[in-house]
């Protein structure tokens, strides 16, 4: 490794080795590193930090904020403080190039210097986040699509989830954790992992409970659902096994249709003014996470061209021809706004039915680490997120090979030059209408494992970010929306990470079969105090799986051990373990 890579690396927030699950230290080959470096290069505008920087993340001390000036010292600034809430504030510089500012309320400011024409996002953070009390509690956690009821359509929607709020909630139960929610493709419906979606910013309709719509009783809706082809194909979907999602999608937008059709022939006052007051509070993000789905439709049976993509007038969302193309289509993209806000509205009726049931926390959902690399997030805002890497996993105890889950990841120095706003925003949006959230791969908030395009999942390095930044934002969200968060902190953690968590009131997410030490599984007393205990998590096997070994089969169905006796050592291990385990759960030593 030349030493001119390794400094361009380091300049490049891209680490030159990590330990590994075992300890062991594993350096970065100069290919790995010369990939990212290019991937970072490409998206870096040669921007560097001068009197001020683009953003600052600070916590007050005694009601204080202090700012260090750079540069020359002796040099008196005049400063303007513009408060979130429209209020200016303006001073000069202490002695030393030191900006000391009282009484800043939290929130987002913009701070300029006039002297040298800078200025700067101030993002002023409780620095902890929302903790109500140390009382413990406990809950459920479901994955949405899966509850059974005899209305929903062969899915799980809102109105289920509501329900069964106001079951487990007379029961004592304070959670109700859920899968992510967000949105998911149209055009593809199979595409369904929602660890992989279209866009975090907003919601699946797919969750839609139609029989709640004020247009369920419409002559349009009506015609449809009394349709023996259609009564049919509703009666197969909630048969099935397995959520059939191609017939779910169909059928739900045939509804959804009609009721819009009927919502714009006779909607009350109140309804459309709450749409329409939905509409300008989305703006931008909303508008092209709708208007991405009726490209999507648009192309998805016709020949996009011989790689594959969009034509490329249309790869840009700020082109002229993407404006046209909305104008041509304004009215699709307004149906899809529109369900927006109904997912949003019930979503909301959700949220009350915890609260009216006597949850303390109510709905706790979840943000994926990551969107698709071809979805609505990284065409509306490609700038934001690094082209030609994907993030992953090194390999470790439970995936030998490692793991490359195909997301794109953020782009550090594009956060900091927009003041965090596409973290900070996507933060807001995933907590609304919920008392907790679950950020999956919480280490990504200091670094990620990211793979270039082309290369295996053992061939990645950790590309850093910064914590105090992105946790002060996270503090300051869950307070204004009185939510309490979970790191999902499994995995290579980082050495000193948890405790950062800690002091910051992220709970730390701990799964039964990872708790163990040399004595065998750690008994619940044991246990932090600032954590959310479970039996298992969406990736790994059910309980009962776990016990007969059906995870491991399948691994090794798939070939993701990388050597034949590898799968002789989990069984192994597997056998241990479970022995221990009975012990304990029969009253044993653990």
């Amino acid at each position: 490794m030349t030493r001119d890579l390794r400094q361009r690396a380091r300049a490049s927030s891209i680490a030159l080795e990590y330990h590994d699950a075992h300890g062991e230290t594993v350096r970065i080959s100069d290919l790995v590193l010369t990939d990212l470096l290019a991937a970072v290069g490409a998206s870096n505008d040669g921007s560097s930090d001068t009197v001020l920087p683009p953003v600052l993340v600070v916590t007050p001390v005694d009601g204080t904020v202090q700012i260090e000036i750079a540069g020359d010292p002796t040099i008196e600034h005049c400063w303007r403080l513009l408060l979130e809430d429209g209020q200016l504030r303006e001073g000069r510089s202490s002695a030393g190039g030191t900006l000391v500012i009282d009484g800043v309320p939290y929130g987002y400011h913009t701070l300029s210097l006039s002297a040298c024409d800078a200025e700067a996002a101030l993002i002023v953070t409780p620095g902890k986040c929302y903790m109500p009390d140390s009382k413990r509690r406990f809950g459920i956690s479901l994955q949405l699509y899966l509850l059974q009821s005899e209305a929903n359509f062969g899915i799980g929607d809102f109105g289920d989830l509501a329900r069964l709020a106001s079951i487990v909630g007379g029961q004592g139960c304070d959670i109700v954790g859920v899968n992510p929610l967000h949105q998911m493709f149209l055009d593809v419906p199979e595409q369904a992992s929602p660890y992989s979606p279209v866009s975090r910013y907003f919601l699946n309709v797919l969750y839609i409970d139609l029989r709640a719509l004020p247009e369920w009783h419409s002559k349009h809706v009506q015609k449809v659902v009394t349709d023996p082809g259609f009564a049919a194909e509703l009666k197969q979907c909630r048969e099935a096994p397995l959520v059939d999602y191609s017939a779910v999608t169909r059928l739900k937008l045939m509804i959804l249709r009609a009721a819009y059709a009927a919502f714009q022939m006779s909607a009350e006052q109140l309804r459309c003014d709450e749409f329409g007051a939905f509409v300008e509070a989305g703006g931008k993000h909303l508008r092209n996470a709708s208007l991405f789905q009726v490209l999507r439709s648009e192309f998805a049976s016709r020949d996009a061209g011989p790689d594959g993509r969009w034509p490329a007038e249309l790869r840009d969302a700020a082109s002229g021809a993407v404006a046209q193309f909305a104008m041509r289509h304004r009215d699709e993209i307004y149906f899809l706004t529109w369900a927006q806000w109904l997912a949003d509205t019930h979503l909301a009726e959700a949220a009350r039915a915890c609260t009216e049931s006597g949850m303390t926390i109510g709905i706790y959902r979840d943000l994926a680490v990551g969107c698709d690399s071809h979805g609505a997030e990284t065409w509306s805002d490609p700038q934001s997120f690094l082209a030609g890497v994907r993030v992953g996993a090194p390999p470790d105890i439970l995936n030998p090979a490692g793991q490359n889950w195909g997301l794109p990841p953020f782009n550090p120095m594009a956060l900091r030059r927009q003041g965090y706003r596409p973290f900070r925003d996507l933060v807001r949006a995933n907590m609304r209408h919920a008392g907790g959230l679950r950020i999956d791969h919480v280490m990504g908030l200091k670094r990620l494992y990211c793979i270039p395009e082309g290369r295996s999942a053992g061939e990645g390095a950790y590309i850093e970010y910064p914590l105090d930044d992105m946790l002060g934002i996270i503090a300051l969200e869950s307070h204004r929306n009185r939510c309490i968060v979970v790191g999902e902190d499994l995995g290579t953690v980082p050495v000193g990470f948890r405790e950062r968590l800690e002091a910051a009131n992220v709970l730390s997410y701990r799964v039964l079969m990872f708790e163990q030490n040399a004595d065998g599984f750690i008994p619940p007393e044991d246990y932090p105090e600032k954590s959310v205990a479970v039996a298992g998590s969406h990736d790994m096997a059910t309980l009962a799986g776990w016990f007969v070994g059906t995870d491991i089969e399948l691994k090794e169905k798939l070939g993701r051990y990388p050597e034949a006796e590898e799968v002789f050592k989990q069984r192994d291990q597997r056998r241990r373990e479970k022995q221990v385990l009975e012990a304990l759960l029969r009253g044993g030593k653990g």
